[in-house]
């Protein structure tokens, strides 16, 4: 597919390239917005704004400590383990101009996956809540890292406030486990120290690593994708480009309920919102719906970024519902399939399309998104600016428009590669820079691309290819199904037989006759599932992504079990 294609499929105003060497470093696009935007908020969170001021300032104290008060050097990885607080920009951006690697790093993580990916790093300092410190005692002497900081949750709010919260959460909620690091230090100890010191300037090359993310722990052993200065700041450039004639700077608020430590969230949130200079309505636990909600009725947000789960979870809400959204004015959804019904949901509820982009962690992670102004429900939009996609075959050979195939992705924001793994790079990453993603897609002849589904998840019945996304966005039509996943199970028959999971919405029921009756009466026989269960939930991730591997898992060793009977 050449350039030329995609030119004129974008809408007026939106330029289709960018200069992915703007900036020459993370560095520079941080220090430019901060002064630039010193005055205006940047992230809030518990009740507290920082400023963008107050983030350079922050940021500049603990890169100093950590430039004269330990022995990492520029290069070295810092496993950053944090939920949405106030305290994760200030220590990324911190560790980000001492000239040190960022690794995002999961707080729910069990001590097995943060032991891998701590020593796949090589990591040399951690940062993490003291709500984790029990696991990161048991990790840490497994590992190469030598300096650990802990912080607690109120730990950048105003004395009083900081002792009241603190003691609730340690005390009355019981959520700090007892835990001994020796030689481990508190956030805001080293924040004092820091603050008598002078941060050093580094000058990183574009081509360094500025960010370890981890991705594929759920699909095998968990890769770092290397993202370097340039890839992230082509990604920031791509994000603002397509939202700059809906955003204006300095006076936005944009909630963010998806953690910060995810790819998606990172990128929105700590670069493209930076550019823009606007302020970040920090989530600390979007799974806590009321306490989500008390949030945003003091707040004026004016955007909102999530994914399907958690816009048909707030949909479901009569005090999400009751909210004012006047202000509401752009949605973006990613991280998993959108669903047509819950975005009608949504603009029925809250009067705002939603836009739907598709990425990857290996992809910075935006490559293809919506227009706010030419938006096409149940696609991914069009590639963003400076990218390319096509689709191929099962020999790599170039389909034609309308071929359903495996999508490819080439432009500034596709990674360096694994670290570490340069036969998995291969995999994946061909010598012209093109991307294999896993991902079934078309591209239509107006541009726009439709995901068939997860190459991995297609489900092959008979011969014939079935695709969950299909089957789930046909039983989100069924007003009882709140949730659903369908996955293939081995079938002496056809090869595989169809199986659908279902949670209900609360008050109401639903049975398998229904479910069938509606599939049957929507789609081909063969895509038809043989079995329904009904669950009280189903297995996601950490950003509410449902795990069919997970189901397809149980299912496996349920047959297993069965044949040793």
């Amino acid at each position: 597919m050449n350039e030329n294609f995609w030119k004129d499929k974008y809408p007026e105003g939106i330029p289709t390239e960018i200069n992915p060497d703007q900036y020459p470093n993370i560095q520079a696009v941080l220090k430019e917005s901060c002064q630039r935007f010193a005055d205006k908020p940047a992230f809030t969170n518990l009740g507290k704004t920082l400023t963008y001021g107050d983030l350079y300032r922050l940021s500049g104290d603990f890169a100093a400590w950590l430039q004269n008060y330990t022995e990492l050097k520029p290069g070295d990885r810092i496993a950053v383990q944090l939920p949405n607080l106030l305290q994760y920009p200030v220590v990324v951006f911190g560790a980000i101009r001492a000239g040190l690697v960022v690794v995002n790093t999961n707080p729910l993580y069990t001590t097995r996956e943060m032991e891998h990916q701590f020593n796949d790093s090589g990591a040399k300092a951690l940062i993490c809540l003291a709500n984790m410190g029990h696991l990161a005692e048991v990790v840490v002497p497994n590992t190469q890292i030598k300096t650990v900081i802990i912080t607690e949750v109120a730990d950048f709010l105003p004395p009083l406030k900081r002792l009241l919260v603190n003691s609730v959460v340690k005390y009355v909620k019981k959520m700090v486990p007892a835990f001994h690091i020796p030689n481990s230090f508190k956030l805001n100890d080293i924040m004092a120290l820091g603050s008598k010191k002078a941060a050093r300037n580094t000058d990183p090359d574009s081509g360094d690593v500025a960010v370890l993310q981890y991705t594929g722990g759920t699909t095998g052993v968990a890769k770092g994708a290397m993202l370097t200065h340039r890839n992230l700041i082509a990604n920031m450039l791509q994000a603002q480009a397509m939202m700059a004639s809906n955003l204006e700077h300095g006076t936005e608020t944009i909630v963010a309920p998806l953690p910060l430590y995810h790819i998606y969230a990172f990128t929105f949130h700590c670069m493209a919102m930076m550019m823009t200079g606007n302020n970040n309505l920090l989530i600390t636990n979007p799974r806590d719906l009321p306490g989500m909600i008390k949030d945003l009725r003091k707040n004026k947000f004016t955007g909102f970024v999530g994914l399907n789960t958690l816009f048909a979870a707030l949909c479901n809400n009569q005090d999400f519902r009751n909210l004012d959204f006047s202000n509401l004015k752009m949605t973006i959804s990613g991280g998993m399939a959108l669903q047509i019904a819950t975005a009608e949901r949504w603009t029925e509820v809250t009067g705002a399309k939603i836009c739907e982009g598709y990425g990857m962690t290996e992809t910075s992670p935006v490559a293809t998104v919506n227009p706010i102004q030419k938006i096409q429900l149940g696609s991914i939009g069009i590639p963003v600016a400076s990218t390319l996609c096509k689709i191929i075959d099962d020999d790599g050979n170039e389909l034609a428009l309308g071929e359903t195939g495996e999508l490819c992705v080439k432009g500034p924001q596709v990674m360096k590669g694994y670290w570490l793994r340069e036969d998995a790079t291969k995999e994946v990453l061909d010598d012209e820079g093109w991307l294999r993603t896993g991902d079934i897609a078309v591209i239509q002849a107006d541009g726009y691309i439709r995901i068939v589904d997860r190459k991995k998840d297609m489900i092959l019945v008979s011969g014939f290819n079935v695709y969950p996304n299909e089957i789930e966005d046909v039983l989100a039509t069924l007003p009882s199904v709140l949730q659903s996943a369908a996955i293939g199970v081995p079938d002496e028959k056809s090869g595989e037989a169809i199986k659908v999971f279902i949670v209900v919405r609360p008050g109401q029921s639903l049975t398998k006759e229904l479910v069938i009756a509606h599939l049957r009466s929507n789609l081909t026989g063969y895509k038809v599932a043989r079995q329904v269960e009904f669950r009280d939930e189903l297995p996601t991730t950490n950003v509410g992504k449902i795990l069919r591997r997970a189901l397809r898992d149980e299912e496996l060793k349920k047959l297993a079990a069965a044949a040793h009977q």
